[in-house]
Parts: structure tokens; C-alpha cells; sequence
């Protein structure tokens, strides 16, 4: 009970359209995933592998958030609207994690072992992101909308684009309730476009420069 109640209040600290507790743990889809989730990953480690899958896809069914058993969630995850999110089996989320509807936190084919990400603790993972990977995405790191990480993100980062390109985020230290802006990020590759037209352009003045 101690960490349901502490997951209400995370939802209601980073949804501004909730309204109470009981209408978080009545009416949004990504509680309930959750609960049905720490049933199955009890079941999961206990070697009832079969009724914690069929516990995880009545889940699916349920709340059109499909969770693996295995996977390992910390405190405090909130999903907001959540429908479409795929989690899988050896993934592992930190504490205070802000995931969006359409994340996959997925592999890369058919490995063995670990082969899904580990998501450190306050990240935020923007809407439609893909982290496909047996890699770590650092504690307080962000995720752009519709960004495909393919490798290591380090703490304090943004992750922008596809691929994946990083960000750095100086001196971030703010708490996890007041950020979850997750449109305004610098991309990278359209900043080095600029550059080189405003490159282009000097050179052609110089060329016409020329006697």
C-alpha cells in the first residue's frame, strides 16, 4: 500500500489533469498496469513463468500496456496515458521515471541475456521514443518525442532524433515534478545544418568578392 500511495502522488504531482487520488487509481490505465505488473513479477521470480504471462497479457488487454514479468520497475513510475508502451523482459526502470504513451524500451533481435535497456533514476521518456539496447540511460536523462536511442545515454542528457544524438544538460538538478517539458530540446543535427549553410553563404560572398 505504501507504494501505491506513493505512486498516486507522483501522478498527481506530473499530470495537471488529475484531479484526486481515487480518480488516478480508478480511471488511469498506467496504475493499473502497474499493480497487475507487481503480481506478475511476483510470479515471474517465484518460477510461475506461465501464470505471470497470463497475468501480463490480461494486463495488456486490460490497459494496452504490455509489460514483461521479468522486467524490474522501481518506485514511483508514472505512464502517462501509457497506451501503446512495450516493456521488456530484462528491462530495469530507476525510481521517479516519466514514461509517455508509444515508448518501447525494447532489444535489437535475438539475443540472449540482458538485451533490453536500464533506465536510471527521474528520467523522462517522451512520447513515441524507442531505447533498443542492452544499454544504461543515466539517472535525470531525457528522451525526446519519437527519438530512437541506440546506445548509452549519460545522466544529465538529451536524447534528440533518429538516431539518437545527445544533448548535454549542464548542472540539471531540479526535481523531478517540475520537469517534464518534453518539447523544448535543441536538435543537434538541424543546429550543424545551419552551420554549414551560414559556412556556405560566406564562402559564396567571398567568391563574388573576388576581382
Amino acid at each position: 500500500m505504501t507504494r501505491l500511495g506513493e505512486t498516486l502522488r507522483a501522478y498527481q504531482a506530473r499530470d495537471p489533469a488529475a484531479r484526486s487520488r481515487l480518480e488516478i487509481f480508478l480511471l488511469y490505465p498506467g496504475v493499473h498496469a502497474l499493480i497487475f505488473h507487481r503480481v506478475s513479477h511476483w510470479l515471474w521470480r517465484h518460477r510461475l513463468r506461465f501464470l505471470a504471462r497470463l497475468n501480463s497479457q490480461l494486463a495488456r488487454h486490460c490497459t494496452g500496456i504490455e509489460i514483461h514479468p521479468g522486467a524490474t520497475i522501481g518506485r514511483r513510475l508514472v505512464m502517462d496515458h501509457g497506451m501503446g508502451v512495450v516493456i521488456g523482459e530484462t528491462t530495469e526502470i530507476g525510481d521517479d521515471c516519466l514514461i509517455y504513451h508509444g515508448v518501447t524500451l525494447g532489444g535489437t533481435g535475438k539475443e540472449t541475456g540482458k538485451r533490453h535497456p536500464t533506465i536510471g533514476n527521474n528520467v523522462m521518456i517522451a512520447c513515441g521514443a524507442k531505447v533498443l539496447g542492452p544499454f544504461s540511460v543515466g539517472d535525470n536523462a531525457r528522451i525526446a518525442a519519437n527519438a530512437v536511442v541506440l546506445s548509452e545515454v549519460p545522466e544529465d542528457a538529451t536524447a534528440v532524433g533518429i538516431p539518437a544524438q545527445i544533448v548535454k544538460i549542464a548542472g540539471r538538478a531540479t526535481h523531478y515534478a517540475d520537469e517534464v517539458d518534453q518539447t523544448s530540446v535543441k536538435n543537434p543535427t538541424l543546429e550543424k545544418l545551419a552551420a554549414l549553410a551560414g559556412r556556405v553563404e560566406a564562402l559564396e560572398r567571398q567568391l563574388e568578392e573576388k576581382p
